[in-house]
């Protein structure tokens, strides 16, 4: 590579880290993520997006104006041929402080879930449980998880189109058992730039044996559908991505978030609310 080129490719990558840097502390602030005195537990599964959310959060915590830990934090949940010494040696070599928790959930999951069938329930489940207690047993005030925007609008339109709910996955949510809270600052972030970071930085990517070798999953289904969207419309993931974050619960059907029965017309004049907006009325 001459130099021009390797000036040009050192340019390119800053460009991205920055934005990466920048969107991730946007829904950082957006949401109260992380606050001063915080110990933060980083997930750390192996994937692109772990391991880039571990180098944003330790880039943003050297310049943060409050001060919070970082714990990294992997499950190795003994799948065949799992590479046990990567993780902690990537996380010794960067000077991170982490623990490796050992708990064969593999085993669980092969034994209750038939051939052919969807793991990721139960896999996701029994691992979710086992954070929640790490966590605790740390004293970590947030559970960090890799979730970019990408995740987000899969997991909308996989509620949506097999769950009947319109229900997504926010970036700060109290967890099932109402001692964890936790945190997803990829929430900005696109796919493709995490992609593009990760390979960039070549990080020791540990490739998932369990739910990555099942074909036709329905996230990958949602996933491939967004993927079309996207190269058919730019802007239309980006204009779904905001509408997540403009909610109108008058104008769904909810009634538990907007009482329609109580709705009449002498209450919304009274109170000024009345809006003529329905393109069928015109």
């Amino acid at each position: 590579m001459s130099r021009l080129e390797d000036q040009d490719h050192s340019g390119n990558f800053n460009k991205l880290r920055q934005r990466l840097e920048r969107l991730s502390a946007e829904a950082i602030t957006d949401y109260g993520m992380i606050e001063d005195g915080d110990k933060v537990m980083v997930c750390l599964s192996g994937g692109k997006d772990s391991y880039t959310m571990l180098d944003i959060l330790l880039a943003l915590k050297a310049r943060a104006p409050i001060d919070f830990d970082i714990l990294a934090m992997n499950l190795d949940q003994k799948q065949p041929g799992f590479p046990e010494h990567i993780l902690p040696g990537y996380l010794t070599d960067l000077g991170v402080t982490f623990r490796i928790v050992e708990q064969d959930t593999y085993s669980v999951v092969k034994r209750v879930i038939p051939e052919g069938k969807t793991m990721c329930s139960l896999c996701s489940r029994l691992r979710r449980g086992v954070i929640y207690r790490v966590a605790q047993e740390e004293g970590a005030t947030k559970i960090a998880l890799g979730h970019h925007r990408n995740d987000i609008l899969a997991t909308f339109f996989m509620n949506m189109f097999f769950g009947g709910r319109l229900k997504g996955m926010p970036p700060k949510l109290l967890s099932d058992d109402k001692k964890n809270i936790v945190i997803r600052p990829l929430a900005y972030c696109h796919e493709k730039d995490i992609a593009r970071y990760a390979r960039a930085r070549e990080f020791p990517i540990i490739p998932c044996t369990l739910c990555g070798s099942q074909a036709n999953l329905q996230r990958q289904v949602v996933s491939d559908m967004l993927e079309s969207w996207e190269r058919e419309n730019p802007k239309r993931l980006e204009s779904i991505f905001r509408a997540l974050k403009n909610v109108d619960s008058s104008h769904l059907m909810d009634k538990s978030l907007f009482d329609f029965e109580g709705l009449n017309l002498e209450s919304e004049i009274e109170h000024g609310d009345i809006a003529f907006d329905d393109p069928m009325l015109v």
